[in-house]
């Protein structure tokens, strides 16, 4: 006769069932992004602020011979007006240019005399552009970071064949900055590997580097993340990629992974883009006579606002102070008539009005819901899910009324990776017969974000349809379609 004793008894009964997944949660499509990644592509739209030397000198890139006192603003710089501007303007945050190609630096820094304390101007010597861009940020409530180029054209040890440069320079001036704010979002490293300058001497010569091994990336990049660890390091960093063109557009298809305007659906790293592009037609820097560009049109800001944040891409803007150390009436106005437009074309979502259902939804979890309701409840932590394996699924909203309707925006939970790879969209007026929509736009991945209008209009505001429904299908996809937003404007 077989027995347990009171021992063996008392020790079964305390022993705990663990699940494997209690929350029945998708199993995840790699590469996943890293969380300062997720909280950077969630920054959108911001603004790029091109202010420096070559404001003075009618240049684009200076060769680092130039006189310090050659910046001399007309009054001290304004960092606050540029940034409620462009908070006006529907933008998330900015970066400042703090150092160009030239090596001239917008802030007193202990590692050059080549900055704005050497020049003879008054309002030079009150500049700090760094300082007071931060200050001015975190009371507006915007993200903000620093262009900082790692070339120097004015350093005697930049490319000198020993870690001079990297040592006594560049380091300690990134560092420098890090402290200015540990919550900045993106310190912005120009890819520049040399050319011709004056390296601190007194005619031109040509030195050049290979960029990843001279400056150290890995170890800068985690001196960087120590003292801002939310930072995103833009171009050397390879933490995040530039989209491939100074234009404004990304690719229809957009993976995160990979580089250029399309990315690559099989890369091994999380990769998002960013696209820079020029609001105004000389340059990155000022230039008198520049115009800005229109909200509408071919090349016109709406145009590029869809091509990029409406692509899976970042979008940063840029916006050039002018002489005084401000943005110039005319690039104020335009940014706010832009701000208009985006609320006026995406403020008001009817998503959350409509009844909302998906063909498939997994099973809940302990504490977790799957539920096509997570798709309009304003909450990007929930998301809709059916089961694992499945690869098409269909999400239909539907109202009461016939609403008129000119864009969708869908969104995936990319923390567990970027999964869509074909859809396509179709509208009802009746809520029973269904007709495509957005025939000219090509529906095959989305990512954090994708905005369609409706009539594939991107060049101005489309034009509505009306739809007492609309459907959703995912036709592809690596693995089960994760979204947790669902958005109809």
């Amino acid at each position: 006769m077989g027995f347990c004793s009171i021992a063996s008894q008392a020790q079964l009964q305390q022993q705990t069932i663990t699940l494997d997944n209690p929350e029945n949660e998708p199993r995840p499509v790699h590469p996943l992004p890293h969380p300062r990644q997720v909280m950077w592509q969630e920054t959108e739209f911001y603004a790029f602020f091109h202010f420096g030397m070559n404001t003075f000198t009618n240049r684009e890139w200076g060769n680092g011979g130039e006189s310090e006192s050659t910046f001399a603003p007309t009054s001290v710089p304004n960092p606050r007006q540029w940034l409620e501007t462009i908070k006006e303007g529907g933008m998330n945050g900015g970066i400042a240019v703090v150092k160009h190609h030239d090596g001239f630096c917008l802030w007193p820094t202990a590692t050059t005399t080549h900055c704005v304390s050497s020049s003879s101007s008054a309002n030079a010597q009150n500049t700090n552009i760094p300082r007071d861009f931060a200050a001015a940020a975190k009371d507006l409530g915007l993200k903000y970071g620093f262009y900082v180029s790692p070339w120097d054209c004015s350093s005697q040890y930049w490319g000198d064949g020993t870690t001079n440069y990297l040592d006594k320079v560049f380091l300690p001036q990134c560092e420098e900055l890090a402290k200015y704010g540990s919550d900045q979002f993106e310190m912005w490293f120009d890819g520049a590997s040399g050319g011709q300058a004056y390296y601190g001497g007194s005619s031109l010569t040509t030195r050049s580097i290979d960029p990843d091994v001279y400056y150290d990336m890995p170890n800068l990049r985690d001196k960087m993340h120590k003292i801002a660890p939310n930072m995103v390091m833009w171009g050397l960093g390879g933490e995040a990629r530039w989209i491939g063109n100074e234009l404004g557009w990304a690719g229809e298809t957009c993976w995160s992974m990979g580089d250029g305007e399309y990315g690559d659906e099989n890369g091994w790293k999380w990769h998002p883009g960013e696209s820079d592009a020029r609001a105004t037609s000389a340059g990155w820097f000022w230039h008198s006579g520049e115009s800005v560009k229109s909200v509408d049109g071919d090349d016109g800001l709406w145009n590029i606002y869809l091509k990029t944040v409406g692509r899976n891409a970042t979008l940063i803007l840029n916006f050039p102070p002018d002489c005084t150390g401000a943005l110039p009436s005319a690039t104020v106005n335009r940014i706010k008539e832009f701000g208009a437009a985006l609320r006026d074309r995406l403020g008001t979502d009817y998503a959350p009005n409509a009844a909302i259902t998906a063909s498939e939804t997994r099973a809940d979890g302990q504490t977790r819901t799957y539920a096509a309701s997570n798709m309009i409840d304003g909450d990007k932590t929930t998301y809709w899910a059916p089961n694992d394996g499945t690869t098409a699924a269909t999400i239909t909203l539907t109202w009461d009324t016939p609403q008129q309707l000119r864009y969708v925006t869908l969104m995936e939970y990319i923390t567990l990776g970027q999964r869509v790879k074909a859809f396509n969209i179709e509208v009802s007026a009746d809520g029973v017969n269904f007709e495509s929509a957005a025939t000219g736009v090509q529906t095959t991945t989305i990512g954090y974000k994708r905005i369609i209008p409706l009539d594939g209009n991107i060049t101005s505001k489309a034009s509505a349809k009306t739809c007492k429904a609309i459907r959703i299908n995912i036709t592809d996809a690596k693995d089960c379609p994760l979204f947790h937003t669902v958005s109809c404007y």
